[in-house]
């Protein structure tokens, strides 16, 4: 029995050495272990008789690579993993897309859990707060995420039908690529998709638009991919080369190579900085004493920009630059045409009838 104890709980180690690496040489695992490289290769039998896919390379002392298979086998997790697993899926399950299959993956990972881990999982609960303003989406389906997902690692061209382009598409102009866009609603789409990405709770799909030879940023939940694939392609370079400012440029209506505004303006209110800041969102606050504050804020339009300021209710100074004093100028001849029960037309617009 002894005996039994002692090789099942090196066959522990050895796993866990095998899952931290992607190669051993059977020397490194007998001198981490402390056994002969005969008992490692004996070990390597017994973990492919219980279903982990261990490959042996050739060479002088033999190599293991713990491969995926064709079934998951038992996996070892120390404390300190299982407890992250459990948060990690706690916080899932309360996504639209993948959460009835995150909750069904914590109910199994809780049971094969240790009775002290039960209890330390039990009083860590977590709750998923949805930003205010961030909508609701319609389910993308983890299908769908996998097929974008293995269509990206392929470098295979998708096409695809997407729906109600005029709110889904972001161009490289962002917000104003929505009207351009709205004419096309229901065209068939032909993409080199790049990276599947999230932002505020929604699934987006960042891919080069052979059509419109430009980059594009599509909701997943509005796709509907066709078969077969297209061929494969050489990836391109996102403007920035990185993904996240790439995002969060075109959302801030860039071409995706800088995540600055492209409006950002400075005014002086009279307001402390305190009574600023938690409501600045990226801006820059800087405090000139008791009452006022320097703010520098950015946006996707000047007329945005000034709106946004205007929501201090407070003595506004303008700073700079003069596109934001029209913006103001604008603005506040549009108000007072309100007030005094006029249309107020903008150079270039019609007035409603």
């Amino acid at each position: 029995m002894r005996s039994m104890q002692k090789t099942s709980a090196r066959l522990l180690a050895l796993l866990s050495l095998l899952q931290t690496h992607r190669d051993w040489s059977g020397d490194d695992l007998a001198g981490r272990l402390g056994i002969t490289p005969r008992t490692v290769r004996r070990d390597i039998d017994r973990l492919r008789e219980l279903g982990y896919p261990v490959r042996a390379s050739k060479g002088p002392s033999g190599g293991y690579r713990l491969d995926a298979g064709a079934h998951l086998p038992p996996l070892l997790f120390d404390d300190g993993q299982a407890v992250a697993l459990a948060l990690a899926l706690q916080s899932a399950a309360t996504d639209e897309t993948i959460g009835e299959d995150a909750a069904r993956a914590l109910v199994a990972v809780r049971q094969v859990m240790p009775s002290r881990l039960r209890r330390r999982i039990d009083t860590l609960r977590v709750t998923a707060v949805r930003p205010p303003g961030a909508g609701s989406a319609s389910p993308v389906g983890t299908q769908l995420l996998a097929e974008l997902g293995r269509v990206i690692h392929a470098r295979e061209e998708l096409r695809f039908d997407y729906g109600d382009d005029a709110v889904g598409a972001v161009g490289a102009v962002g917000v104003a690529d929505v009207s351009r866009a709205a004419g096309a609603v229901g065209r068939p789409r032909r993409v080199q998709p790049h990276h599947l990405v999230t932002w505020r709770g929604r699934w987006y799909l960042v891919a080069w638009d052979l059509d419109r030879d430009d980059w594009r940023t599509f909701r997943a939940d509005r796709i509907r991919p066709r078969t077969p694939t297209g061929p494969r392609f050489t990836p391109r370079e996102l403007p920035g080369e990185d993904v996240a400012a790439f995002v969060a440029g075109r959302f801030r209506g860039t071409d995706g190579s800088t995540t600055d505004w492209p409006c950002r303006g400075e005014v002086v209110l009279g307001l402390p900085a305190e009574a600023v800041a938690p409501f600045a969102r990226d801006g820059v606050v800087e405090e000139l004493g008791p009452d006022r504050c320097r703010l520098t804020l950015g946006s996707w339009s000047w007329t945005g920009l000034a709106t946004t300021i205007g929501h201090f209710d407070a003595d506004i100074q303008i700073i700079g630059p003069p596109q934001l004093t029209s913006a103001f100028a604008e603005l506040a001849a549009r108000y007072a045409a309100a007030a005094a029960g006029r249309i107020q037309v903008s150079p270039g617009s019609t007035p409603a009838p």
